[in-house]
């Protein structure tokens, strides 16, 4: 069985699934998160039947024009898709008759502090107004119905959708920072243009806006609703 994945952790979580002489293939745009997904499918015994390759998940380019696969996952990616459109019937064409694209896309922000409290602290920070609605971004695809239709007019059938918990724990406020330092490149997207001192005030903001969230042992716990969907080839 072959898998695609758009993210580096389910890929892992698919190796221990598959079939004996089934693959999997990991993609990600951002190197850390693949890094990371590389050291733990390594630990596990997995690397042997897994492939890593940095990329746009909206423009999977791979070397078999005719490669098919069983199943695709994509674990919060969806939302950043400028076309997501172009890239959902591209994924299903990708897929085997009755294959499945399973996702999980972030609920309103509200909903998500893990995001919305780094996002929103720097943004206050230099001043930076909110995305419009329907800029691609973590919370584009918090509307159900909205998500679902456009899993329909891709083409894709039997679509269900359901809403989970999950909650997010960190040793230490700092701990919470230092993981969107090296994963939120949309954060670091934001502060390009920002000069040195700026920088690392918002970061420190963020550090000081988790402390909110902080036990008496300063450990930070954050419950977060995501919305899982799966449709049908």
């Amino acid at each position: 069985m072959d898998i695609a994945t758009g993210i580096g952790e389910p890929a892992v979580t698919a190796a221990r699934r598959v079939k004996p002489n089934g693959k999997v293939l990991a993609i990600d745009i951002s190197p850390q998160m693949l890094l990371i997904a590389k050291t733990r499918a390594k630990s596990l015994g997995l690397d042997g039947v897994m492939e890593f390759r940095e990329s746009d998940g909206e423009k999977i380019d791979l070397p078999d024009s005719t490669a098919k696969f069983d199943a695709i996952l994509s674990r919060w990616g969806l939302m950043f898709f400028p076309n997501l459109h172009a890239a959902s019937v591209r994924i299903r064409q990708m897929l085997v008759n009755h294959g499945r694209l399973s996702a999980a896309v972030w609920s309103a922000q509200s909903k998500v502090p893990w995001l919305d409290l780094a996002f929103a602290t720097v943004r206050k920070q230099i001043n930076a107004p909110a995305p419009p609605p329907g800029t691609p971004g973590p919370f584009a695809l918090a509307d159900i119905e909205t998500l679902k239709q456009s899993f329909s007019q891709a083409g894709f059938k039997d679509i269900k959708i359901d809403t989970i918990q999950i909650t997010f724990e960190f040793d230490s406020p700092e701990s919470y920072t230092r993981l969107h330092q090296q994963t939120a490149m949309r954060i670091h997207e934001m502060l390009a243009n920002q000069i040195e001192e700026v920088k690392k005030q918002a970061w420190n903001s963020i550090t000081e806006a988790a402390w909110q969230y902080a036990d008496s042992h300063g450990r930070v716990n954050l419950d977060n609703e995501a919305i899982c969907i799966v449709g049908r080839n």
